[in-house]
Parts: structure tokens; sequence; C-alpha cells
């Protein structure tokens, strides 16, 4: 500890000045503390803190509360307690203590050295209480969540006086799908502060946000790169989590920083957007090369990659070989491939207004006049637009999709037109082309064109009519050329009348109208239930449907369409035991057996259901995950019944076991059925 002292005391002198500057002159301490601290005082100050006092009725959370918070954020736990007691066997005896805390600033657990939890507990740093910084001043855990960067908080930095004895370094943690979901914090005295604390809780926050990619899509094939090759298999690498049929469902921070992208621009996008390499091509390369990495290139920029995960099999004229060792190879025939590549004549399952709307749409195929699909939320109008752009000479060209409805309306305008360096606050200054822009030479796909708002509506128009974009901030236009497919789930027509969509940019986009139908008046429901229970199966033996099963589906209204069938038929396949091949009713969720689903006859989820708390993603889930999630509601409801439990679900009490293991231990704890 000897050799930090004179930085200690050095450091300790110049935050009493700015103290002093600060609170008792008013004066910003430009210079004598980092503007991240001088930004927290400032806010601080603004809800109303007293830099000497306590905020009264701050009271930390009972047993009962907390535990229901400890479930709540049970992944988040489940994740990080083995590198929080990693973290401390590293710091044991330095009179420091790790903390995990969420997305609010509640602590949710902690383990210290005795001596400084017990000093820890007398100002609150202890599980059960919040740590926000509206609450308790700049403190490392709620500047942290407040600037989304990994902070240090140093001796008399923390706004309140009585929390001078600590140093904390904390670094946010990011789930699979980019939101921030917590904290990793080390706490200690800050007379004994080490150099090393930062660099130890940035590395340890990075492992557990990786562990929860991996444990998210254990189920997924994983793309790994980086534009070095030694960097592959370090904590620095990209990962992407790719569904067998080439869609991109997650990409990690590191991922996006390599490739300078965001989420949005990469999620739910088919692989050879991202990567501009075919998934298919890049697993045969990598399968030749002994699974090793291989290089590809991405936007003119080299990148090193590699497989892992659930990486398909080997295929060899349409057939997929089992590399099993065994006493004499065996050739597997009844293994369903991977789907082909999406155009116009894939689609077509039989549904004769589908086939219309193909056969129409082919007809414009290379010519210059704009296509407006129309069709319910979920009736796969995004999948008809890149089947359209597959389908016709400019396939080789970007498929850029931008949906209207999901971007604030104050970020379409520079998503949309791009933008030149330092045109607003926030930019970056080199800049950045917009959608338009980046579909030059291939299709521009706006989904939900009926909420884009009329001052944007004006602009697009004028880009159709001249065929250039004018960035935000820049007097020069730049020429592009695209195709344009719109797709909307509204009557543009009714809006046209009711003054929220302009007439000229309606009669301008409508070249083609297309109308998609509903999945409940689709008269191919068994094709389709066949077709995505065939790609979502891809990795295992192929699945069957009992003719009551698939009966139900046809009789079914599915207000969600093409998206809640694909959704029923991924749980329906996680809940198969192994070995099992047949999805009887027993597996189909109990809303597809009741009249009306929306009759408000469905019992609530209870508040203390931990499900309420933490619903089920759509489709970012694994096959297991999804699974164990039926099986652990069906285990609630039954009152912890094993036996009950499982024959509600048609599968054995050792499939129950096995898919709800770990919960399923504290389950029998709470109810201690002989099941």
């Amino acid at each position: 500890m000897g050799q930090f002292q004179p930085i200690t005391e050095i450091h300790g002198q110049q935050l009493e000045q700015a103290r002093q500057l600060f609170f008792d002159r008013g004066v910003l301490p430009e210079g004598l503390v980092k503007p991240m601290i001088i930004r927290s005082w400032e806010r601080c100050r603004r809800f109303g803190l007293n830099e000497s006092g306590y905020l009264p009725g701050i009271e930390s959370l009972d047993r009962v509360a907390l535990k229901t918070e400890q479930e709540r954020n049970r992944y988040l736990l489940l994740q990080g307690r083995p590198i929080m007691e990693h973290v401390f066997e590293h710091i044991r005896d330095s009179g420091s203590m790790v903390v995990l805390a969420d997305a609010n600033g509640l602590l949710l657990e902690t383990v210290g050295d005795a001596d400084f939890v017990d000093r820890a507990d007398r100002i609150a740093l202890a599980a059960g209480a919040s740590w926000d910084e509206n609450l308790r001043g700049t403190n490392a855990i709620g500047t942290a969540l407040t600037e989304e960067l990994p902070t240090e908080v140093l001796g008399a930095e923390h706004f309140l006086e009585h929390n001078g004895f600590l140093t904390c370094c904390a670094s946010p943690i990011f789930g699979p799908d980019g939101r921030l979901i917590g904290i990793l914090n080390i706490s200690g005295d800050y007379r004994a502060q080490k150099h090393h604390t930062m660099g130890l809780v940035r590395l340890s926050s990075s492992t557990i946000e990786r562990r929860l990619f991996e444990s998210t899509h254990a189920r997924d094939l994983l793309v790994c790169f980086h534009n070095r090759a030694d960097y592959l298999g370090s904590p620095k690498e990209g990962l992407a989590a790719v569904s067998p049929d080439g869609q991109i469902l997650a990409i990690n921070r590191d991922g996006l920083k390599i490739l300078g992208i965001r989420q949005v621009d990469a999620v739910r996008r088919d692989f050879s957007m991202v990567f501009e390499s075919s998934l298919s091509v890049l697993v045969d390369r990598l399968r030749n090369g002994q699974l090793g990495s291989c290089e590809i290139t991405v936007g003119g920029k080299a990148f090193f990659v590699q497989l892992r995960g659930q990486i398909p099999p080997p295929t060899m004229s349409g057939r997929v070989y089992d590399e099993t060792p065994a006493p004499r190879a065996v050739r597997r025939t009844d293994v369903t491939p991977p789907a082909p590549e999406l155009n116009l004549d894939t689609l077509n399952t039989g549904d004769a207004r589908l086939q219309a709307a193909i056969d129409r749409a082919r007809k414009i195929l290379g010519r210059d006049i704009p296509i407006l699909i129309q069709g319910e939320s979920g009736a796969g109008k995004e999948i008809f637009a890149k089947g359209f752009h597959n389908s016709g000479p400019r396939q080789s060209g970007p498929f850029v999709a931008l949906n209207c409805a999901s971007i604030p309306e104050t970020l379409i305008e520079s998503e949309l037109f791009g933008y030149q360096g330092g045109a607003f606050t926030g930019a970056r200054k080199e800049g950045a082309p917009g959608k338009i822009q980046q579909a030059h030479g291939g299709t521009l796909f706006l989904d939900e064109i009926g909420d884009m708002p009329l001052n944007l509506q004006a602009r697009l128009l004028r880009v159709l009519q001249e065929r250039c974009v004018t960035p935000l901030g820049s007097t020069r236009s730049i020429q592009v050329d695209i195709s344009l497919v719109c797709a909307t789930h509204r009557r543009l027509r009714e809006e046209v009348a009711r003054g929220s969509f302009r007439e000229d940019l309606y009669y301008r986009l409508n070249g083609l109208c297309v109308t998609l139908p509903s999945l409940r008046d689709r008269t191919d429901i068994r094709q389709m239930v066949s077709k995505l229970a065939n790609a979502e199966a891809v990795y295992r033996a192929p699945v069957e449907f009992s003719e009551s099963a698939l009966q139900a589906m046809e009789k079914y209204d599915w207000p969600g369409n093409i998206r809640q069938l694909f959704n029923v038929i991924r749980v329906a396949i996680a809940l198969l035991d192994e070995g099992e091949t047949l999805i009887t009713e027993s597996h189909l969720p109990e809303e597809l057996f009741e009249t009306n689903p929306f009759s408000g006859s469905s019992k609530p989820a209870a508040a203390s259901d931990p499900w309420a708390a933490a619903p089920l993603e759509n489709t970012a889930g694994s096959l297991e995950e999804i699974g164990r999630k039926a099986a652990l509601r069906t285990l609630e409801a039954a009152g912890g019944n094993v036996s009950a439990a499982a024959r509600q679900l048609g599968i054995s009490r050792n499939t129950l076991y096995r898919k709800a293991r770990q919960v399923l231990i504290e389950m029998v704890v709470l109810y201690p059925s002989p099941g």
C-alpha cells in the first residue's frame, strides 16, 4: 500500500480543493476531477441531494422482496455468481468486496472480507439496498448505470461525504440483446486503492456478458470473428449467433465494435447482408479446413472467422451424413438439410392467394416499379420483400431494411437520409450514410411505411422523384439507384383521407400493390407447419405431427400469424423427449384450444409469478431454454407435483426433471409434495 500513498495524498488534496470550489463557491472544478464526476455532481444537485447528509426514507428491501428481485434476475445471478467468487479469490484479504447490481442499481448479491463488509453495512452497501445515483449520489454503480460506461469513483469523488472512505470500480453488464442488465462492482478502502482493480472489473463484466451470450444461444451456431487471428478465442473476439436458416439472432458488443455497426443494423438480417458472405459457403470452407479459421472480407476489411456451437452437418448432394464414430459408417438420408435460398419460388407452399401475390410480383421483376406489400403484422411481409429481392436482377446488391415504426421519430430522418459529420449533437465526426444510400444498387425495404412522419414523407417523395439524396447537414446531393419495396399493416387510403399520409406519396409508392393473406385465411397451414418444423429441427431427427395436432392448428385463428406459428412449433419441438419425433396436442399451447384467445377468460399472471417479471422472448432463446421455461410454468401451476405436471405436458418424469433441473430443486423446497 505504501507505494500508492503519495498518489492518494495528492489526489486527496485535489479533491478537497474541488469540493470547496463546487460545494462552497458553486464553481465547476474543471481539471481537478474527471468530467464524468463533474457531470454526476451536477445531476445530484438537480436531484436535491445534500452532500453532507442522507435522504430520508431510503430503506433496503426485506428478505422476501429481495428474494423476488433475485428471482427476477436469476439468469444474471446464475452467470455472475461464479465470476464474483473468482474475482473475490483474487482480492481476498485486501479489505474489499464484490457487488452485483441489477439495471436499477439494486444490490443483488455481495461477497467480501468480513472487516470491510461491516463498514459497508453502515452505509447500506449490502444486498437489498439501491445505489441509484439519485438516491446515493455519485457512486460507481449508480454513475455507471447513468453513463453506461465503466466508472471509477475514488474517495471524496463520492457526492455524499460519508461515502468518502470508499474507492469503487464498476462496469456495466449488457445482455445478448444489447440492453444494460446489471453492474459488477468492486469496493474497498480509499486509502488502499489498487490500480489494477478497474481492469479486473472490466474483464470480469465482459466475461459475464460472454457467459450470458453463449448460454442464451447454446443451441445456435456461433460465428466468432476478429481482425486479428490471435484474438480468436479471447474475451475481445466478436460473437454472432446465427439461426439454421442464416438469420442473425444477436451480435455481442465487441462484435458490433469490430464491424462498426449497431445491433439494429444486424439483428434479424440475413447473414450475407452483414458479413457479405454466404453462410453455407463459409461453413463448407471451415469444414474443409478441419474447423480452423478462415479469412473473409467485410466492407473492404479482412476478418478471421471460426465456427462454434451447433455447427451444421456436412452436406453432399442435398443429403446429410452422420459423423458419429461407429463400427461402420451410417448414412442418414432422413435429416432435412437447411432451407434453400429464399426467393419467390420457395415462398410458395400452395395457398392460392399467396400464389397470386407471387405471380403478380414476379411480373415486375427488373422493372422500375415500386411494390407495396399489405397485410397483418406477422404475415411475412419482410420475408416476401426479401424473396422478391433475391428473385430479381438486383439479388447480388444489398437488401437494406428500415422499420419506420420501431425507430423514434427524432432518429428516422438520420437513419433514412444519413448525415454529415457534426450535423447534430452526438453525431459521429465522420458522418454516416443513410439507409437510402446504403441500398444503392439493390433494394430498400421500408417496413410500416404508414408510420412515417409527414415531414419525412415529403423528403422521401423528393428522393424517389429525383433519384438523389441529401444527407442532414450537407448541401451535396448523392445519386442513388434503388428498387423500392414498402410494407404496411395500415390501410393507406384511409390514412390519406385522414390526412396522416401524403396522397402524392401514396400514388408514388403504389406501383404494384400485393396483399398477403393472414395465416387463418391460408389453405396451406399443413405445408407451412412442415416447412417451419423442418427448418427448426434441422440438427435433430425430423419431426412429425399427429392428425389431431394438425387439425388444432388448422382451426386456430392465429392472431400473431406466421410469427406466432413459428413460436408454437419451436416450443413443441423443445418439449419432445430424447428420441421422440411425434408432436401431439399435448405439446401445443392451451391457447390453441380456447374458443377466443383474447376473450379475457385466461387467468392473469399472478404478481409473484417469476415469468410475469421475466416474460419469454419470442424467438431469442434456444429450444432447450424454451422447453425448460414451458416445463417450469406447468410445474408451478401443478403446485410442484412432478407427476401431474409431466402428465399435463405429455412427457416423462425424467424428461421434466431434465428440462427443469436447477430450478426444480428450488420448486421442491417450496412445494414439498411427494410428486
